[in-house]
């Protein structure tokens, strides 16, 4: 079965078991909830039953409970897709947002993420004998055990080159293991609300208990924005660097993106321009991608789709979704 599909949940608010909500100048709650319940981050229960409006969580951020289509949108070939109006929290178009999916090496944005918030860019990170311990044929930067390099630098292969050693690399060396660095990844999941993903390791090779969805998706891109340094990343087409050896060596290596709207392979719609995403390809995920846009009015949104049957028509798909915004 190349893609999970689990029941839909209502929307990502009412989906969460304990969610914790936090703001600026906003007050704490613990909120507990269950998908049937009456209680949401949008309405309080009071004794006497009448409904009072709550300070929402989702304020600020896109919601959607059940599919939005366009007639212009062929989204036949793929499990699911959403596009996100990021200034006027506005959900554009939906399909599937809240089913369960494989993320492929989409799950690296979460680990770049989590690298940033848990570590510093100089840090030197140290390859282990795991870097090697991957399935066959999954996507490399050729790092050995004893290879030397800077969390940037690391983070420059995860994001461009989608290398796998790479994300093991920085999981150990930000966390201490790939393990710990899961837990990691899943507490700032919760966080931001994206409770229906459970991450067991931060590369995004198939595993049944590695899922997301794609508005756990949006979630996560429209926190990793906020980190500069991850932006800079994402809109690289290419990337060349210096790291050692275990014997001090320089080694030389020179990367491109596998994004083919930065490589220039694929045109976005007039008026549209693509600040930079993550690709992802397993064959239990399917071919997916998560994009940062802009529109001829520099307004930002976050397009998703997973579990595309191939490449082609990702790209051909992600460009109709795209057109929405000139709409």
């Amino acid at each position: 079965m190349r893609c999970i599909n689990k029941s839909k949940i209502l929307s990502i608010i009412v989906s969460a078991s304990v969610l914790l909500f936090t703001g600026c100048g906003q007050p704490q709650f613990d909120m507990h909830y269950t998908a049937d319940s009456e209680v949401s981050s949008f309405r309080i229960v009071s004794p006497s039953e009448e409904k009072q409006t709550a300070t929402p969580f989702a304020a600020a951020l896109c919601v959607a409970d059940s599919n939005i289509d366009s007639k212009d949108v062929d989204m036949s070939a793929a499990a699911g897709a959403g596009l996100f109006d990021i200034n006027r929290h506005e959900t554009l178009y939906a399909k599937n947002i809240h089913e369960r999916l494989y993320p492929a090496s989409l799950t690296k944005v979460m680990t770049a993420l989590v690298a940033l918030e848990n570590g510093s860019n100089d840090m030197i990170l140290t390859a282990s004998a795991n870097v090697r311990n991957l399935e066959s044929g999954a996507q490399v930067a050729g790092l050995k055990e004893g290879d030397q390099m800077t969390l940037d630098q690391a983070l420059h292969l995860l994001l461009i080159n989608s290398a796998n050693d790479a994300a093991v690399m920085i999981a150990e060396g930000v966390a201490g293991s790939v393990e710990e660095f899961a837990n990691l990844m899943n507490r700032k999941a919760i966080s931001l609300g994206a409770t229906n993903t459970h991450f067991v390791n931060p590369h995004g090779l198939s595993d049944e208990d590695h899922y997301t969805t794609i508005y756990d998706m949006y979630l996560i891109m429209n926190a990793a924005v906020n980190y500069a340094l991850f932006n800079e990343i994402i809109h690289m087409d290419s990337y060349t660097t210096v790291y050692t050896d275990k014997n001090g060596a320089s080694k030389d290596i020179n990367v491109k993106n596998s994004n083919r709207y930065l490589q220039g392979d694929v045109q976005a719609p007039s008026g549209i321009t693509v600040l930079g995403g993550k690709t992802g390809t397993t064959s239990a995920a399917g071919s997916c991608l998560v994009l940062m846009v802009r529109d001829s009015s520099g307004n930002p949104y976050i397009s998703v789709i997973m579990c595309a049957d191939n490449r082609d028509l990702l790209y051909s798909q992600m460009t109709d979704l795209l057109e929405e915004i000139n709409k």
